[in-house]
């Protein structure tokens, strides 16, 4: 089969980078105090290319990934992410923004997958497709397309079903596919609208090695072939040596 590729990027390159951060720094208050989850981060990533984030719990993993996924702004630093339309300074995006980033540049797969279980594997893609967007019937035959095409990456053809029009016959709802099959639906999920950097946040801690194995070469593998950056957040040395770059972070810095 062949596989879908994002329409309107460049090919990937060593030496452009979709993300970059520059002494990141982010508190929260504690107290009558504040407490530093993130002190003076500074990394890139390039397309195509992927960058583990380690440390213990509480070290600020998940912190940094938020920065990157415009959920929080930090105290001070600068955040630059490669679009469409250019390079952004993502620091001070306002919270509407931050979300269209979301929608179009930049695609998450969470620990759980967040899926909804009613609709189909097929149904879930779509639905991202069409998010602040009215869809033309040749709009729809292309989004329908491409989730068959992902599904057909993520090794879940045989989930979308068959089309007959705009129907899918013979699709199972996500809520009867096995937690690692689920998971697999999310990383095609978060590929459907062509993001330029891919975000994942342990997402292998709630399955079987064998899964988990399936969904991390899933992740590195897409990021290879579709040129997008890729920041996993995640606690597993073996999936961190998997990744391209490292960075281990204790008590929010980088050691």
């Amino acid at each position: 089969m062949t596989r879908p590729r994002p329409a309107g990027r460049a090919p990937a390159t060593p030496a452009s980078p979709v993300l970059r951060m520059e002494n990141v720094v982010l508190t929260y208050p504690d107290g009558e105090g504040r407490v530093t989850a993130v002190d003076d981060v500074s990394l890139a990533i390039d397309r195509g290319r992927s960058l583990a984030v380690t440390g213990p719990s509480g070290s600020g993993k998940s912190s940094l990934l938020a920065v990157a996924a415009t959920l929080t702004r930090p105290e001070s630093g600068q955040v630059w992410l490669e679009t469409r339309g250019g390079v952004m300074d993502l620091a001070g995006v306002s919270p509407r923004r931050g979300a269209e980033l979301r929608r179009d540049e930049i695609g998450i797969v969470f620990q759980q997958s967040n899926l909804l279980e009613s609709l189909t594997a097929r149904e879930q893609l779509e639905a991202m497709a069409w998010l602040g967007s009215r869809p033309s019937r040749a709009r729809r035959r292309e989004v329908r397309e491409r989730a068959d095409q992902l599904l057909g990456v993520v090794g879940l053809g045989e989930a979308a079903g068959r089309s007959v029009g705009a129907r899918s016959v013979g699709a199972r709802p996500v809520g009867a596919l096995s937690g690692g099959q689920r998971q697999r639906v999310a990383v095609a999920r978060a590929l459907m609208r062509e993001p330029s950097l891919l975000l994942a946040d342990e997402p292998t801690s709630a399955l079987d090695s064998e899964s988990g194995q399936v969904v991390m070469e899933l992740l590195l593998g897409t990021a290879r072939e579709f040129g997008v950056a890729l920041m996993l957040v995640t606690h597993d040395t073996t999936n961190a040596t998997r990744c391209d770059a490292q960075l281990r972070l204790v008590d929010g810095a980088v050691v």
